[in-house]
């Protein structure tokens, strides 16, 4: 254990002291928050505007159909579809006539792509002008009328309660989806950047014949055993570091709202408080939605969040970095012998990543569930099912079956990569396989 510790030990102070570790570290989430607002930014302020020819042969779409920011509808009567383009339109709708007993359809003809996101608006401005028209015939409310109601009813505010059995608990399907996927992608990202670490380490040593000195005085899998130690609290070390750069973050941001909406933010929170709805009805969106937020923050369970995923981070990490370790002992100098060994050790996490987009908008499916507990997928998966309620949508017997089958996998995992470690670290020149590292695992010694 001594030797293990002291080898982890220089793993550790060597990457952690490197610049690239602290750019890493402190900007990159600066850098992922950046893209996002400025990904946000752009596709709100960016989106082109369109000017529609609709060519309506039912004549009442005109008093329904409303345009916005991105989209306005011309009704001019001589426009048409041979000559939309040159009277400054971009696209020329034709609705024909329609009948209440079956679907008819209606064409949208353009030069240029009007992109999906602006075909399903018009899809939707279609259908509600249909709907807002056929309410009007059965019963006669104006359009003026039925806007009217449609304002006075937005006054309800659907939240989520998870049943415990005893006092349910308010819970955020929003909040719960991106804490899922982040948790989940996180993982899936650390695993491949610190697996391949591992495994260049590794290669590194051997082809520097670095590990031929080593192995005179500690044995091989203590070496194995101490990179892999040392690079996985490098990663550790790093994700804690985000949380504090993170927490600190939040708490500048607080800093940055005004006092108003914080003032409105407090009223919403007395008057659900004593049941009464004096000063929330002056409350604005803003406050709304920071008070929803706060809401959601507080009734999640981080302590057991933040516990699964260091837990799961560890397990998954040690799971794969073992295997990582035994292809970068088996290679040679040629990358491509690490590129085509690696294969059969990156499709699992690649499936695994695949199976948790799944899983973020099905939790309690029988997918999720059984991908949640086969280590191979576990790590990952798990991370994306937890969020969303302990015991609720994930009982303690499938998240304990999973730590335990979690960590019986990275004890095989880590027993078979010694085996191959041992001899691969020192063999030269012959060009390795799956099919001779297996030999290599089961041999005699």
């Amino acid at each position: 254990m001594k030797k293990i510790w002291l080898i982890a030990r220089r793993e550790y102070l060597t990457r952690v002291r490197n610049k690239t570790f602290l750019l890493s570290t402190f900007l990159l989430p600066l850098v992922i928050i950046l893209f996002v607002a400025g990904s946000i930014l752009l596709a709100l302020q960016t989106r082109t505007h369109h000017r529609i020819a609709v060519i309506d042969a039912n004549g009442y779409f005109k008093d329904y159909l409303k345009g916005d920011s991105t989209i306005t509808f011309d009704f001019a009567p001589g426009l048409d579809t041979s000559n939309y383009e040159s009277k400054g339109c971009t696209a020329a709708l034709i609705i024909p006539v329609l009948s209440e007993d079956r679907k008819t359809e209606c064409r949208l003809k353009y030069k240029k792509q009007l992109g999906l996101t602006t075909t399903e608006e018009l899809k939707e401005d279609i259908h509600h002008a249909i709907s807002d028209h056929l309410v009007f015939e059965k019963t006669g409310i104006s359009q003026i009328q039925l806007d009217s109601v449609r304002n006075r009813a937005d006054i309800a505010e659907l939240t989520s309660y998870e049943d415990t059995g005893g006092k349910a608990k308010a819970s955020s399907q929003n909040l719960s989806y991106w804490v899922s996927y982040a948790s989940g992608f996180l993982i899936y990202l650390l695993t491949f950047i610190y697996g391949a670490a591992v495994m260049r380490g590794v290669m590194e040593e051997k082809t520097s014949r670095i590990a031929e000195v080593m192995v005179s005085s500690v044995r091989p899998f203590e070496l194995m055993m101490g990179k892999i130690t040392g690079i996985g609290a490098v990663g550790l070390t790093q994700f804690l570091l985000w949380i504090v750069l993170l927490a600190g973050l939040a708490v500048a941001a607080q800093g940055l709202i005004p006092q108003d909406t914080l003032k409105d933010v407090q009223n919403i929170q007395q008057a659900n408080t004593m049941g009464s709805g004096a000063g929330v009805a002056k409350a604005g969106q803003a406050a709304w939605e920071i008070y929803k937020l706060d809401n959601a923050l507080e009734t999640t369970n981080w302590a057991l969040i933040i516990f699964c995923f260091l837990f799961y981070f560890i397990g998954g990490y040690l799971f794969y970095s073992a295997l990582f370790a035994a292809v970068g002992s088996a290679v040679n100098e040629d990358p491509q012998e690490a590129q085509s060994l690696m294969l059969p050790i990156t499709l699992p996490v690649v499936f695994s990543f695949i199976i948790m987009s799944v899983a973020v908008q099905d939790p309690g499916g029988p997918l999720a569930v059984w991908a949640s507990i086969i280590p191979f997928s576990s790590p990952i998966v798990m991370m994306a099912r937890i969020p969303f309620g302990v015991p609720g949508t994930v009982p303690w017997w499938q998240l304990g079956l999973s730590m335990l089958l979690l960590i019986l996998g990275f004890l095989g995992t880590t027993w078979l990569a010694g085996r191959i470690y041992r001899t691969g670290i020192l063999l030269y020149g012959k060009k390795p396989s799956w099919k001779i590292m297996w030999k290599w695992a089961f041999q005699r010694q």
